[in-house]
């Protein structure tokens, strides 16, 4: 199926899965998720646990009133996750006030110091480095900020192998030099493609990009996809090297 032939709720499930799979976010039993994605059915109930995970929904609900969409619309939930034009729509400053109601309290990101700009989207890659508070950890000793930042985005990659449940993907990793985020070389990682006969994707073929979210396949990717993933990335990166 097509990236865009989806309904807004199954594409919102492929990426919401994973972080809802280790409780970083959204209701519990995210089995349900993956069972969605393997099966069919259910698309209101997805629908509905989509408004329980707190942080996208604040950025879905903004996309969707600044484009005259519902949140859930597939070209929202593609900006979201991915990035298309949808994201200029949204002006910085009404973004900004809006996420520092809505996080207000949540302390040890870079939200409070991000200014305006063009590299302020309504994407989740800003929620990653801006309002999560692993990017002003940086610097020390650990490389865990840096690691969960890598797995917390959304990345993309080439199949080069399959064994099994898991996929080897070429990938380039998050990178930190000391004072600035970068992405390196790339490398092959091993991710999940299924586990226990339930998946995200059909098998993946070696050649195919896909996206990759936590230790997940989200979904195959065109390159007009992948171009725009990495557009948002290059966006997120340049907001936190700013605010760093």
């Amino acid at each position: 199926m097509g990236l865009l032939t989806e309904t807004g709720a199954t594409r919102f499930a492929r990426y919401a899965f994973p972080p809802n799979e280790l409780g970083h976010c959204g209701p519990d039993d995210a089995s349900l998720l993956l069972q969605h994605m393997t099966n069919g059915g259910g698309t209101v109930e997805v629908a509905a646990r989509a408004r329980q995970f707190e942080g996208a929904w604040a950025y879905l609900s903004v996309l969707g009133k600044a484009c005259g969409l519902d949140p859930l619309d597939p070209l929202v939930v593609d900006a979201y996750w991915v990035g298309n034009d949808l994201l200029g729509r949204v002006d910085p400053e009404d973004l900004l006030t809006a996420l520092r109601q809505r996080f207000r309290g949540q302390s040890g990101g870079l939200l409070t110091t991000v200014e305006p700009s063009e590299h302020v989207l309504a994407n989740h890659g800003f929620h990653v480095f801006a309002v999560y508070p692993w990017a002003r950890m940086l610097g020390g000793s650990s490389d865990v900020p840096r690691s969960v930042l890598d797995s917390c985005r959304i990345r993309w990659g080439t199949v080069v192998g399959v064994d099994g449940e898991r996929a080897e993907v070429e990938s380039r990793p998050l990178t930190w030099d000391g004072s600035r985020l970068g992405l390196g070389d790339p490398r092959t990682e091993s991710v999940r493609w299924s586990a226990d006969g339930m998946s995200l994707v059909p098998t993946p073929t070696p050649g195919e990009m896909v996206s990759m979210h936590w230790d997940w396949v989200c979904e195959r990717l065109t390159q007009d996809h992948v171009d725009a993933l990495a557009d948002s990335t290059s966006h997120a990166l340049d907001m936190a090297n700013a605010a760093l």
